[in-house]
């Protein structure tokens, strides 16, 4: 018995010994230490043994367990230890390497080209204002010249909220020209102001217009204003926008809120004036409207159009930034790809 013990010992060190995952330790253990091991069944056994030998052997068969079940025990921590060292090791960082960089935000480029507007006209002396983007219809046309039932209604693809009695009508705003009625509501001359911001209109979108886009609308009131002063401010302002190079031209328009009106329109930059699909191969592109203030405006909100006169503007902020950066479809802007985006 005893020989059968040392030996049984010794094949269960060995055992242990290539034992290298927790699963084949499990095994091992129900083997050599469970219930129908062959050393439990010694155990068991010992009782069938003479009296004088029973001690002894029992003594020596209980050393054998608790010698493996502490070398199963350790041999459980050691595979324990491995298994945590081996994730560490295979995904160890380098510390000493550089970190990963941030992607650095930046500025749309119709957010750009609007600040460089606004500073343009702040540099000639132009307050800002900002308005609501919901506006009533008496702001956004009536009070503009342009009364219910008026034709050139038709001109403002108008995206109605309700519908209301004496210009209590709700609306997204067309343009940011109601502003300009707001502030002389309150002010009295000289005013020279800008108003940008978003405006709407119910239209289809193409490679130069959107039903969402930016104007930055212009106004000057004061004593002697003439069409002189229009035409300065606004050469001034393409010059500093596009350079000293960029040829401008001005041509009769109609606009209800001025008299006389006048497109201003800007060679292309793409084509350099031969014609392409941008400037619908003519050459020029539409930049903005402008005009003497029509005297019934002045009228409307208690300037006497007899002592003071005035001018007026709108420029559409996205056609700015494609005649700045050679952009041939202003969808781009609003496409969120960005490859597009980071170019600027």
């Amino acid at each position: 018995m005893l020989d059968r013990l040392k030996a049984l010992h010794a094949q269960a060190l060995d055992e242990l010994s290539k034992v290298d995952s927790l699963r084949e330790l499990e095994l091992w253990r129900v083997c050599h230490l469970g219930k129908k091991s062959t050393l439990t069944r010694i155990l068991r056994s010992l009782a069938t043994l003479p009296a004088e030998e029973r001690p002894g052997m029992g003594t020596r068969a209980n050393e054998i367990k608790r010698a493996l079940e502490s070398s199963l025990t350790e041999k459980e921590e050691s595979l324990q230890r491995a298994s945590l060292a081996s994730p560490l090791e295979s995904q160890r960082l380098d510390v000493t390497l550089p970190g990963r960089p941030f992607a650095t935000g930046r500025l749309h480029p119709t957010t750009k080209i609007l600040d460089e507007i606004c500073d343009v006209f702040r540099n000639m002396g132009f307050q800002t204002i900002e308005g609501p983007e919901v506006e009533w219809d008496y702001y956004n046309f009536e009070a503009l010249n342009i009364p219910q039932h008026h034709p050139a209604r038709d001109m403002f693809a108008t995206l109605w909220i309700d519908t209301g009695i004496g210009g209590k009508a709700r609306l997204l705003r067309t343009h940011t020209s109601p502003m300009q009625i707001r502030f002389m509501e309150r002010e009295r001359p000289p005013v020279r102001i800008i108003a940008p911001g978003r405006v709407y209109r119910y239209e289809a979108t193409d490679a130069t217009h959107e039903s969402i886009y930016h104007n930055v609308e212009g106004l000057a009131v004061d004593k002697n204003i003439t069409m002189a002063d229009l035409k300065g401010v606004l050469f001034q302002f393409c010059r500093c926008l596009f350079g000293e190079d960029r040829k401008v031209r001005f041509r009769c328009d109609y606009f209800p809120f001025v008299e006389p009106g006048v497109e201003v329109a800007i060679g292309c930059s793409v084509c350099d004036g031969v014609g392409c699909r941008l400037c619908g191969y003519s050459g020029w592109i539409e930049a903005l409207g402008a005009g003497m203030v029509h005297p019934d405006v002045l009228a409307r909100v208690g300037i006497e159009p007899e002592v003071y006169t005035g001018f007026a503007f709108g420029v559409g902020v996205e056609r700015m930034s494609m005649l700045r950066y050679g952009v041939d479809d202003i969808r781009l802007f609003y496409g969120n790809d960005l490859r597009f985006l980071e170019q600027f």
